[in-house]
């Protein structure tokens, strides 16, 4: 596949899609052993109350496996993406070589956070979707209304941030116009221009903060109430033990972790989205760098 014909997600996973592969085979494996954790702590604690060991032999077991597993993975991952950000950068500097500096500039930066999210934000995904389903499961292996709630609140939190998409699309496309145009203003203009544009960028990032920090607010209260509702619905278990409610707890905070990692990754792939688009237009040595956007 010929990256300079077109820049996105599918074409730099089939430059090296046996590699990336594997890495994510590694992702899926340390996934399933942490989901693990909770269960095996909880057997772990009731056996221990019972005077029986195997079950703390078996949790020491699936520790081992998962740091060997996830020390293995961080060796390979880095090698891995690291040779991708180089072919990327090398084939996006060639389509570039006509464009101003400023822009070639900001685009080669952007285009880093392709491999980044392939590399560090698609494993929290793959962590999110795994460990999503297997307490979704394991709650209602305990009871059904504690699956009934947590699925509730995922429905009402990705309800939240559709509210909220556009304008993150909106926001960080100004974002970039903006940072397209610092190389040119720190070369060619005065130190009142140069604030300029970094007030500029300044008022780009508050608002996407304030945006951030509003659909956030409301998706953590939805959560923690999933989590108060699962507790108190314990008591609707029978012979309910310590561990189980060991358990219960803590994959229902679980969920609260990594549900709230499905709006983080579809703000960022909106993100990801424009840069991918802005990376496949052409761009024109004359273009005229004095345009300035303001939010």
């Amino acid at each position: 596949m010929n990256l300079l014909n077109s820049i996105s997600f599918g074409a730099i996973i089939r430059t090296s899609p046996v590699k990336i592969l594997l890495t994510w085979t590694m992702v899926i494996l340390e996934n399933i052993l942490l989901i693990l954790l909770p269960l095996f702590i909880g057997y772990a604690i009731d056996g221990v109350l019972e005077q029986s060991f195997n079950p703390l032999v078996w949790f020491a077991c699936v520790l081992l496996a998962l740091v060997v597993v996830s020390v293995l993975r961080r060796f390979y991952d880095t090698r891995v993406f690291g040779a991708l950000r180089v072919k990327l950068a090398e084939m996006l500097a060639f389509k570039l070589r006509a464009a101003p500096v400023s822009v070639k500039d900001a685009r080669l930066t952007m285009s880093r956070e392709l491999v980044d999210f392939l590399e560090n934000d698609l494993p929290r995904v793959f962590t999110a979707v795994i460990q999503l389903i297997a307490t979704v499961v394991i709650l209602a292996a305990f009871h059904i209304y504690l699956a009934f709630s947590v699925v509730f609140a995922a429905g009402l939190m990705c309800l939240i941030y559709g509210l909220f998409h556009d304008r993150f699309t909106h926001l960080n496309s100004k974002l970039n116009d903006q940072l397209e145009q610092q190389v040119w203003v720190l070369s060619h203009r005065p130190l009142v221009a140069v604030s300029a544009h970094f007030e500029r960028l300044k008022r780009c990032e508050i608002r996407l903060s304030d945006t951030e920090a509003w659909v956030y607010g409301l998706i953590f209260l939805v959560l923690f109430i999933a989590v108060l509702s699962n507790l108190w619905m314990v008591q609707l278990i029978p012979d309910i033990s310590v561990g189980q409610v060991f358990s219960i707890v803590t994959y229902s905070l679980e969920f609260v972790d990594t549900a709230i990692m499905l709006p983080i990754t579809l703000q960022t792939l909106s993100r990801l989205s424009e840069i991918s688009k802005r990376l496949n237009q052409p761009v024109d040595s004359a273009t005229n760098q004095e345009v300035i956007h303001d939010v």
